[in-house]
C-alpha cells in the first residue's frame, strides 16, 4: 500500500506531477479526484498516493485516453478489488542519450580529462549543464566518459593516473549537484551504501542523485562500509530499503554478506553493478531485489519496491563442501604462495609484481567460494589476460602463473576438496590456453550501454597491475 497520510501543499502537487493548479482544481471540480483535505485555512493537503494517482491519470492520457475515461478505468479498478498501481504501473521514464551534440560534449570532456586540464573539462560540463536536463548530462556525458577512459585504461590507451582524474573531477561534480538538491518531498528513507571493499562508488552516487532529484529521501554512507558502520547508520535512519553496488566479484561476496546481514532484520536491499551485469547468474547468489542495468529502470524498481513492499526473495545456501574448501584455501595460502614464488623465482618478473598477482587472483578466488560457485572466478580470468596482453605484457609468463598456480592447487589442496577445486583447475587451463580477450573482441571491460552501472572499465580494479609488470 502507499502512503494516504496527508501533508502535501499544492505546489509540491504541481511539481511532482506537471499539472497546474487549473487543471487539479478542474479534475478535483468534475470528477472528484483527488479528494484532497483541508487545513483550517483552506488549502488543500494532498497525500502521496493522491500525487501517484494524478501521474497515474497523466500516463494515461498520455497514451490517448481521455481523462473521463482514464478516471473510469481507475475507479473500476479500485471496484474490482484491484490496486490500480500495481495493475498499471507507471512506466519509467527514459533518459535520452543521443544526439550529436551530446556525443561531441562528451568526446570534448574526455579529451580535456586525457589531457588533465581541469578548466576545461569543467567549462564543457558547465555549458552542457545550461543545454540538457541534468540527468542527460550526468548520464549521457559523466557516466559515459567515465566508461570510455575505464575502457581505454583496460586497452592500454590511457594511463591509471588519467583514470584517477576523470573521475575525481566526475565525482566533485555529483556532489556538488548532490549537496544542491531540494529538500524531499516522498514518505520513508533510502540508505545508500557500497559493500566492505567496493571503492567504486560513482554510480551508486549517481542513482542516489537521480532519486533525490525525484524526491526520495536518500542517506548516502559512500565506498567500502563495515557493517558496524552500517548497523549504525540503520538504527539512526530507519529506511525502507537499502541500495549498493558490486563492481568486482569481490564486491560480490561483500554484498552477499550485506544482504543476510540487512536481512536477518527484515529490511530489504536492492543492488546492482557492473559484476552483476556481466554475470546475471549471481543474481541467485544475493539476497535482494536486482535494480537492472540502467539508471532509469533503478529508479523505476525503487518505486516498485516502495509500492509493493515484497518480502526478501529466498537466498541459496553455501553447500557445505564450499565452506570447507574455503576454509582450506584460507589455511594452506601461505603455502600454495611459497610453492608459486619458488618455481618463479628465475622468470622475469619482479617480486612485488607477482604479490600483485597473487593477490588479485586470491580475493577473486575466496569471493567464488563464499558465493559457493567456482566457475565465477571465470570473468576474472579472462579479464586478467586482456589487461596483460593490452598492455604489451607477456602471455607466456601468464600462461607459467598459471600452470604454476594450478600446480600449487593440486599439491596442497586435501582430496576432499579436489572436486571444487578440479573446476577452477579447468578453468585455468582454459584461459591459458585461449586467445587473448581483445583477439576475440571480447573486452569484458568494454564500457557497454551508457545508461549502465559499470564503473568504468576496470573489474579488478582495487588490485590494478602497473604499466609493465615483466623486467
Amino acid at each position: 500500500m502507499t502512503d494516504r497520510t496527508s501533508g502535501y501543499n499544492l505546489k509540491v502537487v504541481m511539481h511532482e506531477t506537471g499539472l497546474n493548479a487549473e487543471t487539479l482544481r478542474a479534475w478535483e471540480r468534475r470528477y472528484g479526484l483527488p479528494k484532497p483535505e483541508r487545513t483550517p485555512g483552506r488549502h488543500r493537503l494532498y497525500t502521496w498516493r493522491d500525487i501517484q494517482m494524478l501521474n497515474w491519470l497523466s500516463q494515461r492520457r498520455k497514451e490517448g485516453m481521455s481523462i473521463s475515461r482514464a478516471i473510469e478505468n481507475w475507479r473500476s479498478l479500485e471496484a474490482a478489488g484491484e490496486d490500480p498501481l500495481v495493475a498499471y504501473p507507471p512506466k519509467p521514464q527514459p533518459v535520452e542519450i543521443g544526439g550529436a551534440m551530446l556525443d561531441e560534449y562528451c568526446q570534448a570532456w574526455v579529451n580535456a580529462c586525457l589531457d588533465f586540464n581541469e578548466q576545461a573539462a569543467e567549462q564543457f560540463l558547465t555549458q552542457a549543464f545550461g543545454l540538457f536536463a541534468p540527468d542527460i548530462v550526468c548520464v549521457g556525458i559523466i557516466q559515459r566518459g567515465i566508461s570510455m577512459i575505464g575502457s581505454d585504461w583496460y586497452a592500454g590507451k590511457a594511463s591509471v593516473q588519467q583514470e584517477h582524474f576523470s573521475s575525481a573531477l566526475a565525482m566533485r561534480r555529483l556532489y556538488s549537484l548532490l549537496a544542491a538538491t531540494p529538500a524531499p518531498t516522498r514518505p520513508d528513507r533510502i540508505l545508500a551504501a557500497c559493500p566492505v571493499g567496493e571503492q567504486h562508488e560513482f554510480s551508486l552516487l549517481l542513482l542516489v542523485l537521480l532519486l533525490r532529484w525525484r524526491g526520495w529521501d536518500v542517506v548516502y554512507l559512500g565506498a567500502d562500509v563495515p557493517l558496524l558502520r552500517l548497523e549504525t547508520a540503520l538504527e539512526a535512519t530507519n529506511p525502507f530499503l537499502v541500495v549498493s553496488v558490486a563492481q568486482t566479484l569481490p564486491s560480490a561476496a561483500s554484498l552477499r554478506k550485506m544482504g543476510e546481514f540487512l536481512a536477518s532484520r527484515d529490511l530489504r536491499m536492492s543492488y546492482a553493478g557492473g559484476i552483476i551485469n556481466t554475470q546475471p547468474s549471481l543474481q541467485n547468489f544475493i539476497p535482494g531485489f536486482y535494480l537492472g542495468r540502467a539508471f532509469p529502470e533503478a529508479v523505476q524498481v525503487v518505486e516498485s519496491l516502495w509500492n509493493l513492499k515484497p518480502t526478501n526473495p529466498t537466498l541459496r545456501p553455501i553447500p557445505p563442501n564450499y565452506q570447507q574448501a574455503l576454509k582450506h584455501y584460507n589455511e594452506f595460502q601461505p603455502q600454495i604462495e611459497s610453492f608459486i614464488k619458488k618455481r618463479m623465482r628465475t622468470d622475469e618478473i619482479l617480486p612485488a609484481h607477482l604479490d600483485i598477482a597473487l593477490t588479485a587472483l586470491r580475493r577473486h578466488v575466496e569471493a567464488a567460494l563464499e558465493l559457493g560457485e567456482i566457475r565465477l572466478v571465470e570473468d576474472s580470468l579472462k579479464w586478467l589476460k586482456g589487461l596483460l596482453v593490452n598492455h604489451g605484457l607477456s602471455i607466456e609468463l601468464l600462461k607459467r602463473f598459471l600452470y604454476v598456480y594450478q600446480q600449487a592447487l593440486k599439491t596442497y589442496l586435501p582430496d576432499a576438496d579436489q572436486v571444487i577445486f578440479t573446476d577452477l583447475i579447468e578453468n585455468i587451463q582454459d584461459y591459458s590456453d585461449q586467445p587473448p580477450l581483445n583477439e576475440k573482441n571480447e573486452v569484458d571491460g568494454s564500457p557497454g550501454p551508457v545508461n549502465d552501472f559499470n564503473q568504468s572499465g576496470s573489474t579488478l580494479h582495487s588490485t590494478q597491475f602497473p604499466g609493465r609488470v615483466v623486467k
